[in-house]
């Protein structure tokens, strides 16, 4: 009997905001909210955005003040906090020569071992030389325009360094610490309950980056010193790796001993993170697994990268498109008339249980995720061009689903979450695989959503959007529309599909399943495939039982109330980020060793195996 992956707390943060309590997915469905929750949901990010406080937060924004937030929220033009892109710095190659040579001071230090032929160095004292040279080759100071300028950037005045002691921490580990947090406390049980639960041994936790840590506090930092004609720092290197999002949240936001791992696959990270902690829960490795990713690639370096590969919407190509002023907000148009996708910053978390321990707890039941499925591309002329791995993925994921909510239900009561990179190949192969797939299972009219168009593509934590927009459409029942774009494109395959240019509102129980798809550069394929909350419940109840329900519902009332009271303090803007740096270090000479068991200072034991996997081998 496997266990039933249960997700019992969600958070992050992206541009549309704070993603706890479906926060961030009602920011894209703003138009489709009553008027209270419209303004709640104003309000909250005015207080992210640091533009009002304390008594202030709750309360109906003045129609100047909603319109700075609705404009400094999702796709926009990049805002100047990043880099100009009108007027971006970069170094200009250059040679000087003269009849007479060229003569220059530098600093000692800094000069070239060996000296090029016919240097001659004469020292000047405070540490500098003289310097002749016949000519010289030089990087002069220069400026240009980065052809890019839109971007998903997160809400405007909200920087995540500002939300705990972040010293010469890179941005992507910033947002890693605060959207891990954010789940946290999102749950409404203390973590310590949590791990005296099940013992430090029981826990995993997977998350990385896909791009690595590359502003200067990172890697690019790290390759960038030499060209800046400054030092190395003893922390670029170590913070730049694609693991540290998952070391931090153990190191500061958990203090998690248990099991761990960054895996990374383009831009299905997320879903191959997932699926190491949906497996760890399904095969008992684990009965907590916490799953998450975070990106920051907006730096001239990644955008330039992309950029030249003919990935990104540039500006020339948007006004080829649709001439006149290019909308930056619109710049994004999954199945639309596209040139190019935009890349955005963010991060999501996910906190899953096994069935049983989400019942013992109390814990929100948001859903579960019965499965996530994985395939590579094989032989391709192009390591960046599409291939067949996505059709196994999808397929995969759909039979497995069918088998456990039927065909009727997969036919009637699902959608995708589509990868909706937004670029002319993705719209083409990505819409025939799902059309062809649809109608080999017998699906009409499957309605297809791509959160792409309201937050640009977040890299590692694209899928992490996927599945918070999941969630908030198995609560509140609207499945966004593609508002970015006029027209489906003429050569997308939709003949079993629907691509909405609208919002659509169903009724949440009439949802069952969401299939999140993604198509990562180099080959990397997934699908998920999540259960509603109202079907995990069902199935929960078949397995332990009406008794056993009703006291969780009894259980899960304080729980629902102690999440609900952080729900508040964040929507003042009062975060109060985890993050424990240098708190209850273990002493190594108290931790207690036996041939059963290992017990650490102030934890239960982890207890050692004991029985021979392959007795009927050995």
């Amino acid at each position: 009997m496997q266990r039933l992956p249960v997700i019992t707390a969600f958070g992050g943060f992206n541009p549309a905001g704070r993603s706890s309590f479906h926060r961030g997915y009602s920011r894209l469905v703003l138009d489709k909210l009553d008027q209270r929750e419209r303004a709640d949901i104003l309000s909250d990010l005015a207080a992210l955005m640091g533009l009002r406080r304390g008594a202030e937060a709750g309360t109906p924004l003045d129609p100047g003040l909603e319109q700075q937030v609705l404009q400094g929220t999702l796709v926009r033009e990049l805002e100047a906090r990043f880099y100009d892109y009108h007027r971006c710095h970069f170094h200009q190659a250059a040679n000087l020569n003269s009849a007479n040579g060229i003569t220059f001071e530098m600093s000692a230090r800094q000069l070239p071992h060996p000296q090029p032929d016919g240097w001659q160095v004469e020292p000047i004292g405070g540490g500098k030389v003289r310097v002749m040279a016949p000519s010289l080759s030089v990087m002069l100071d220069s400026y240009r325009e980065i052809p890019v300028g839109a971007g998903g950037q997160l809400p405007t005045g909200f920087e995540p360094g500002d939300h705990y002691n972040s010293r010469f921490h890179p941005r992507g580990l910033q947002l890693a610490v605060l959207g891990a947090s954010d789940a946290v406390r999102s749950m409404g049980i203390d973590w310590e309950t949590v791990v005296r639960a099940v013992g430090p041994g029981n826990i995993s936790v997977y998350a990385s980056s896909a791009m690595s840590q590359l502003d200067h506090f990172g890697n690019g930092g790290l390759m960038q010193s030499r060209l800046r004609g400054s030092r190395v720092s003893s922390k670029q290197l170590a913070l730049g790796l694609n693991s540290m999002p998952a070391d931090f949240v153990n190191a500061y936001v958990l203090d998690n001993v248990g099991s761990t791992g960054a895996v990374t696959g383009a831009c299905a990270s997320y879903l191959y993170n997932l699926r190491a902690g949906v497996e760890d829960i399904r095969t008992g490795r684990a009965r907590v697994a916490i799953v998450g990713a975070a990106e920051a690639p907006l730096v001239p370096e990644v955008v330039d990268g992309y950029s030249t590969m003919g990935a990104l919407a540039t500006i020339e190509n948007l006004r080829k498109l649709y001439p006149g002023e290019v909308d930056f907000r619109r710049t994004s148009r999954p199945f639309g008339d596209n040139c190019g996708f935009t890349l955005g910053e963010g991060t999501q978390w996910a906190i899953l249980m096994d069935d049983a321990l989400a019942l013992e707890l109390g814990a929100n039941i948001h859903g579960s995720v019965a499965g996530v499925y994985i395939n590579a591309d094989g032989n391709k002329k192009s390591i960046s061009a599409p291939g067949p791995g996505n059709y196994l993925t999808m397929a995969r994921a759909m039979a497995e689903a069918r088998s456990i909510i039927g065909d009727e239900a997969l036919r009637q009561r699902s959608f995708v979450q589509a990868h909706g990179s937004s670029t002319p190949q993705n719209r083409v192969t990505e819409s025939a695989i799902l059309d062809r797939l649809a109608g080999t299972f017998g699906i009409e009219k499957w309605p297809v959503c791509a959160v792409k168009a309201f937050v640009g593509h977040t890299v590692a934590a694209a899928s992490g959007d996927q599945l918070i927009t999941a969630l908030g459409i198995f609560d509140k029942g609207i499945l966004p529309g593609i508002l970015t774009t006029d027209r489906i494109a003429d050569d997308v395959h939709q003949e079993n599909l629907d691509f909405s240019l609208e919002h659509v509102e169903r009724d949440p129980r009439s949802l069952d399943l969401a299939l999140l798809n993604s198509k990562g550069f180099g080959g990397n394929n997934a699908t998920a495939a999540v259960l509603s909350p109202h079907l995990t419940r069902n199935m929960i109840e078949k397995r332990h039982g009406k008794k056993s329900v009703s006291h969780y519902r009894k259980s899960n009332e304080a729980v629902i109330e102690r999440a609900q009271a952080y729900d508040v303090e964040a929507s003042r803007g009062e975060l109060n980020t985890i993050y424990r740096f240098g708190e209850g270090l273990f002493d190594e000479g108290e931790i207690a060793l036996s041939t059963e068991e290992v017990v650490l200072p102030g934890l239960s034991p982890v207890s050692l195996p004991q029985e021979n996997p392959y007795d009927d081998m050995v």
